[in-house]
């Protein structure tokens, strides 16, 4: 048999025992043939597009953490123990590589699929649902985003700026982040039609960058301030990856979690809303 002859096979089997059962209009369980499908089409794409994301913190470590880091005294952490620019900047900079990652590819992947390429109309028009869809492409941005935490993780350690063994958890962490900024993403690009609409995009992603105690702490900015900056989540990523490079483990990480779980779950019901509403008519 077909390797071709086995998959369509495989997903009728599935198709089928999904029939009838809730929710079958919107979720066959083929979402994996997506990330299949995603991971056989990287193959054949530049990697020099790949690379560049996650080579973009690792410049800011070497210029901000390495460089400017020898101008600036001493940080403190969570705790107030004090720890080097490099160290404090690290963390964040990791955070920031798991968003990029998931970012790219559900944002300007999924706006070309959806109005040039026209891919999920042809997907859309088979038996699998769009929630099979938003999960297919979500975890693909989850995977890039996790694939730079790790190789980001491979570069800071070495360098000693991964002082807890409580580090181990950024990855996990990453992974949580980058699945919140996939799926959020998506629900977001789904409603823009149009190339200028993609670039509101980075109006927003610079600024939050920048702004979110990646380089220097929260305190420097007036209260006013803080309590907006908060309530960005790459804040809420760099605190809660932050506090597991340095060691400062306190249930104010679970606050962290949660805010990623409810960002998740609203990425996912918009994402299947809105799939649903442009290609289930």
């Amino acid at each position: 048999m077909s390797l071709i002859g086995a998959t369509y096979d495989s997903a009728i089997a599935i198709a089928e025992r999904r029939s009838g059962k809730l929710g079958s209009n919107l979720y066959v369980g083929r979402s994996s043939a997506l990330l299949e499908r995603n991971l056989l089409a990287v193959r054949s794409s530049t990697w020099l597009t790949v690379f560049s994301g996650f080579v973009e913190p690792v410049f800011y470590l070497l210029a901000f953490g390495l460089g400017l880091g020898n101008l600036i005294g001493g940080v403190t952490d969570g705790s107030g123990h004090p720890v080097s620019y490099a160290a404090f900047i690290a963390p964040a900079l990791l955070a920031t590589s798991a968003m990029n990652g998931a970012i790219y590819d559900s944002t300007w992947n999924v706006f070309f699929k959806m109005h040039f390429q026209k891919f999920y109309n042809t997907v859309l028009s088979t038996s699998m649902g769009p929630l099979d869809v938003a999960l297919g492409e979500i975890s693909w941005g989850l995977l890039r985003g996790l694939a730079y935490a790790i190789g980001f993780m491979a570069v800071i350690t070495p360098m000693g700026l991964v002082p807890s063994w409580w580090g181990i958890l950024a990855i996990p962490a990453s992974l949580l982040v980058a699945f919140g900024f996939s799926s959020f993403g998506m629900a977001v690009t789904s409603y823009f039609k149009s190339f200028q609409q993609m670039n509101w995009l980075n109006i927003f992603m610079l600024p939050m960058f920048l702004f979110s105690g990646t380089f220097y702490p929260l305190s420097v900015y007036p209260e006013w301030l803080q309590s907006i900056i908060q309530a960005f989540p790459l804040w809420q990523a760099v605190e809660m990856i932050r506090a597991l490079c340095l060691g400062q483990i306190g249930l104010g990480l679970l606050s962290h979690v949660i805010y990623f779980v409810v960002m998740i779950s609203i990425g996912l019901v918009f994402t299947t809303r809105r799939l649903t509403a442009l290609f289930m008519r």
